[in-house]
């Protein structure tokens, strides 16, 4: 199949195209997500197709990409991202009349499967907790537990957004890493991820505990402290790179011989809790700043049957005095 061409010229390539729509979605998206679909372009569209023209590119070629990506090895999540990036740029050729139809018409992408989200109960986020003493990350990992905030929304966090008594902390905003070490504050990814989220008490005093380092800090830093009103900084006020914190956070466990878990993964604890302790899964989904609660739901499916066994105990209290006597077995 072949696509018919209306203003680019004939020996355009597909390479040239995609550094202009590359050029043209720099100011669209966020630096993190253009980011992305440079390095998925460059990486894995670019060698392959670079010298093709957008006239001759048709969706059997793609198909083929796809293939070869997955036999060198490429897992089928990046190749689905890559699926969903040249969807958008070859969407855009259609739209600027340079291609009718879009080659990406009829290219079926890989399903990745779905690995499964850890469990960290109560007992367990306690005992990490308690092995982070001392250290950097204890505030962090603290903060995720306790609200299921995302790790750039936690490095984001400015102590004016935590009301005066630490009930409250408002998420405004999320800290992302570029390239060249550059970090950048950018808005919540999606409306419902700027929300209030209710502290626990039991997180108050690391938040007390760190305003009193970081004022000693101040004081000793003298001018070369960088007043960036952060809760979490990365010891001179400045924000801490995200990149930073999962490298720290890497280490920090295996020289405690912990077991291996994402900083992430607290995130999930904080929703495995939350579901556990009979918590509705809409106010789950409105702490974890999910778009719906219906990705709430599939993503915790595996805490529902416990919940589910729970609930039909209940049924059973409730209408146990209103069951029929079993009849006496037969002699």
């Amino acid at each position: 199949m072949t696509v018919a061409v209306q203003e680019l010229p004939e020996d355009d390539t597909v390479e040239v195209y995609l550094a202009r729509w590359l050029t043209h979605m720099r100011s669209r998206v966020r630096a993190r997500t253009w980011q992305g679909y440079e390095c998925l372009i460059r990486c894995h569209a670019v060698p392959a197709l670079r010298t093709r023209t957008l006239a001759d590119l048709g969706p059997l070629d793609l198909q083929e990409l796809y293939g070869s990506l997955l036999e060198d090895g490429l897992s089928a999540g990046t190749v689905l991202n890559l699926h969903l990036v040249l969807t958008n740029a070859f969407g855009q050729a259609v739209r600027w009349r340079l291609v009718s139809p879009s080659p990406m018409e009829g290219v079926q992408p890989p399903r990745p499967r779905r690995a499964d989200t850890p469990t960290i109960g109560i007992e367990a986020a306690g005992q990490l907790l308690a092995a982070l003493g001392g250290t950097p990350m204890q505030l962090p990992a603290a903060i995720a537990i306790a609200t299921g905030m995302r790790r750039g929304e936690i490095l984001a966090l400015r102590w004016s957004d935590l009301d005066e008594d630490f009930t409250i902390a408002q998420v405004r905003r999320s800290l992302q890493s570029t390239s060249g070490d550059v970090v950048v504050f950018e808005p919540p990814k999606t409306r419902r991820s700027r929300r209030a989220v209710v502290l626990p008490e039991f997180v108050r005093p690391y938040f007390r505990e760190q305003r009193n380092a970081q004022a000693a800090r101040a004081t000793d830093l003298g001018t070369r402290w960088q007043n960036h009103d952060l809760v979490v900084d990365r010891g001179d006020g400045a924000p801490l790179n995200p990149a930073t914190l999962s490298a720290g956070w890497g280490r920090i466990l295996r020289q405690r011989g912990l077991a291996h878990v994402r900083f992430h993964d607290l995130r999930h604890a904080h929703a495995t809790i939350m579901l556990q302790q009979g918590v509705h899964p809409k106010i789950v989904s409105e702490r974890l700043g999910h778009a719906s609660i219906g990705i709430t739901l599939d993503t915790y499916s595996h805490v529902m049957p416990t919940m589910q066994a729970e609930a039909v105990r209940a049924i059973d209290a409730a209408f146990a005095s209103n069951a029929p006597h079993e009849p006496d077995p037969v002699p």
